[in-house]
């Protein structure tokens, strides 16, 4: 499988800086948000630059207003489209939000009968992301929220998934039951991972509530072979580049060693705050 850094792991860094960090640590390539860094301006040359340093293995679409990029509907053409003109495999969605009032964007979503084909346009595997539970109640905002429905829709509409730990883990800490479901139909392309706990999303493995070196140990048993993109909150992370630097290198350790066969040496230490939560998620299984 490919280890896949988010780029929204470390948005408050210019993308540039990301993609070296990235690089430097070990990461096979990059996930890119679609932010306002891309507003009006040359996204080709934008993305071609970026490839230089590092690849970029999938987009997501923009999650909130972006000049220039138009609707829900608009975004997520314009991020295929994107995707297509240089070569980037994977683009990421998120499903509508009746509490956002996205009933145009629910409507078109509801008429598509093959995403592949009306969206991807059979060049670009397109995947729709599973949502969290927020709030004191914790309520669902978006469609196709439950987990069956959610399977009938991507095999009724040729519809991959992003698969996000956190977002699942907000609504169910012991969410490996229903992954296994999202598992086994065969839709899975692409999986988001970061820890859930005390209300908090995208946090540091170990750092929250999520049985997570099962969950990748599972995947390395059964040779998934797509991506984990790691997702963390930025303020997962220390302000100094070196530091940085060291925390992720460490994450990236712990990756290669609960999925690979063979742990990547030389790339961190083991030692740390955060080698240790990780040591003590995994043995507390």
């Amino acid at each position: 499988m490919k280890l896949v850094l988010s780029a929204g792991s470390l948005y408050t860094l210019p993308l540039p800086k990301i993609f070296e960090i990235a690089r430097d640590t070990g990461f096979d390539g990059v996930e890119v948000i679609i932010t306002n860094v891309f507003a009006l301006q040359n996204e080709i040359a934008i993305i071609r630059d970026l490839q230089a340093i590092h690849p970029v293995l999938s987009l997501h679409a923009p999650f909130f207003d972006v000049d220039g990029w138009g609707d829900k509907i608009d975004q997520l053409h314009g991020t295929c489209n994107l995707a297509m003109a240089t070569g980037i495999p994977l683009i990421n969605f998120h499903p509508p939000s009746w509490l956002a009032f996205e009933f145009k964007f629910w409507r078109w979503f509801s008429s598509i009968r093959d995403f592949q084909r009306e969206v991807g346009r059979d060049g670009v595997i397109v995947t729709i992301e599973n949502m969290p539970a927020t709030g004191p109640l914790k309520s669902n905002p978006y469609l196709l929220s439950q987990t069956g429905r959610m399977i009938e829709f991507m095999r009724e509409r040729n519809l991959f998934m992003t698969f996000d730990t956190a977002h699942m883990g907000s609504s169910k800490a012991n969410f490996l039951e229903d992954f296994h479901l999202f598992y086994r139909s065969g839709k899975m392309r692409n999986i988001h991972f970061s820890d859930y706990g005390y209300g908090r999303e995208h946090l540091l493995p170990g750092h929250g509530t999520l049985p997570l070196t099962r969950f990748l140990n599972h995947l390395r048993e059964t040779d998934y072979n797509e991506t984990v993109t790691l997702e963390l909150s930025p303020h997962e992370f220390p302000k100094d580049e070196d530091l940085i630097r060291e925390r992720m290198a460490e994450i990236y350790r712990y990756l290669c060693s609960e999925t690979r066969a063979e742990e990547t040496p030389g790339r961190a230490t083991d030692g740390g705050r955060d080698g240790r939560a990780m040591r003590q998620e995994k043995e507390s299984l």
